[in-house]
């Protein structure tokens, strides 16, 4: 693997790709500390640093996909969950519309139009969604942050005028939003690929180092504190846990049903085509994290809309309704785990088209053996899809509840609890997977020998060449990068100045 990494650096066009890729990955993460004007987030951050487990409801749980920018008032603070929800809802609308489904079978063009009209929709999703969250901090804070915050205690979180502060804010929340999906496409199109899903995934490692903090002061109690520390045993079994997960989590997201196909032979002109054996992956996790995500989302508005109708009514029910919904609950624990079936085979439904497969099986002479062609193969695939499915939502619904296992049975912090399973974990080894798949094709197609390897035409100082071209690559490399390099450089020590001075 360490020679995989250091064969990647000496091929010009993807050490360019992986310094362009890095390069806008700095760029959102500097985005994401960015401060809105107008806006005093120490209160949140203190008030969410009082709260046990640091989850927060639903600000906490959107927090975790920004990388931190929600808490910090930043410009980035709605993320690239906008786009996301737009993309959603335009597959979604394929299933429904026809004109929509026939876009998505037009090939590039199609593709393109579907583009435009999602980044439409993400600047429509992004106002109202950043009017609305700004709303809330000016209004009433408590509806979104906790009904445990009061700004008399803990402070004004918007300092400008009302009307300026919506009007600039929500500008500037929707300005940002485009410029996370104008670095995603840069990353696609000129990285390494995934740009979206690669942001997604800064995002939630960035609260890494925070994590290991509150690991060190897990192990390590301060002087004079009454906590008792976690010895070396605790120690090495959180560590044999966290491989244990991370292991689990890559044979998930890989593991799939290879369903064999034959195909027919067929004879065209002086040609014989076919006859071979090949497989249909059906993967068991189809769904992906999309489940995790809505039930997620779902689960959270009913007990928000509960308390404001408590607060509001000045009913107990209604407020006591909303803490049986709350993390830690039976109930919600059920309900979550109930949702996260529905949405995995209400997905895999939108998704796979076993009848369309099977058609295109029997159009292309291929079959599955043992299994006729056309309607008994896609009846054989949905059974086979629907199993698959029942293993995938129950891996699903155990990745999304370990975390809470581990925070409020074993008080570990959430931070800490976030990197052993959860929504986040599974998104990051999934990226994670799919970008060291892309870096090994670039990899594969380099060291191709190709045909002239032992041709006499390749002369005998076309090693000495290879070596003078890759030596002008590196120098056209460090010439057009090394301005931003040490901006980079310089921007990285300052913020760890920064961070040491709030340390003391």
């Amino acid at each position: 693997m360490l020679s995989a990494f250091t064969n990647s650096l000496k091929i010009p066009e993807l050490r360019q790709k992986i310094f362009f890729t890095l390069a806008l990955l700095f760029i959102a993460r500097v985005g994401a500390n960015i401060p809105l004007p107008g806006m005093n987030t120490a209160p949140i951050q203190e008030f969410f640093a009082q709260q046990a487990g640091g989850a927060g409801g639903l600000l906490g749980f959107y927090n975790m996909f920004t990388g931190g920018a929600l808490l910090n008032g930043a410009l980035f603070a709605l993320g690239i969950m906008p786009y996301i929800s737009a993309s959603i809802i335009m597959q979604l609308m394929g299933a429904v519309f026809p004109s929509i489904a026939r876009l998505q079978q037009e090939g590039d063009v199609g593709r393109q139009k579907l583009n435009d009209y999602t980044r439409y929709l993400t600047i429509l999703i992004c106002a109202v969604q950043g009017f609305l969250l700004l709303f809330a901090l000016s209004t009433n804070p408590g509806t979104l942050i906790g009904y445990g915050f009061n700004p008399l205690e803990y402070g004004q979180i918007v300092l400008a005028s009302k009307v300026q502060f919506l009007i600039t804010g929500t500008v500037f929340l929707t300005a940002g939003s485009m410029i996370l999906v104008w670095l995603g496409e840069q990353i696609t199109e000129k990285g390494i690929g995934n740009g979206i899903s690669l942001l997604i995934t800064v995002s939630i490692i960035s609260a890494l180092p925070g994590a290991v903090v509150s690991t060190y002061q897990m192990f390590v109690a301060p002087v004079g504190s009454e906590t008792q520390s976690l010895g070396m045993v605790q120690g090495v079994l959180m560590l044999a846990l966290l491989l244990i997960v991370t292991a689990g989590l890559v044979a998930i997201t890989q593991a799939q049903r290879k369903i064999p196909v034959q195909y027919a032979k067929r004879v065209v002109g002086r040609k014989v085509y076919g006859g071979q054996t090949s497989f249909l992956p059906l993967k068991v996790n189809y769904a992906g994290v999309m489940p995790v995500i809505f039930a997620s989302a779902i689960l959270m508005f009913p007990a928000q809309l509960l308390n404001i109708l408590g607060s509001a009514t000045g009913m107990r029910f209604f407020i006591d309704f909303a803490e049986s919904l709350a993390r830690g609950e039976v109930a919600y624990y059920f309900i979550f785990g109930l949702l996260i079936f529905i949405f995995s085979y209400f997905w895999v439904s939108l998704m796979f088209k076993p009848v369309q497969i099977a058609d295109d099986l029997k159009k292309n002479g291929g079959y599955i053996p043992g299994v006729r062609p056309g309607d008994p193969t896609a009846k054989f695939l949905d059974h086979i899809m629907t199993r698959l499915t029942m293993a995938g939502a129950l891996s699903l619904t155990l990745i999304a509840l370990f975390p809470d296992i581990l925070l409020f049975s074993y008080n570990i912090p959430f931070n800490v609890a976030l990197f052993f399973g959860g929504t986040g974990m599974l998104i990051t080894v999934g990226v994670l997977l799919d970008t060291m798949r892309q870096i090994e094709t670039f990899l594969l197609q380099r060291h191709y020998d190709g045909f002239l390897r032992k041709g006499k035409i390749r002369g005998r100082s076309a090693a000495k060449n290879k070596q003078l071209i890759d030596s002008a690559g590196l120098q056209d490399f460090w010439s057009a990068w090394s301005p931003l390099l040490i901006l980079s450089l310089i921007l990285f020590i300052l913020g760890i100045v920064s961070w040491l001075f709030k340390l003391s």
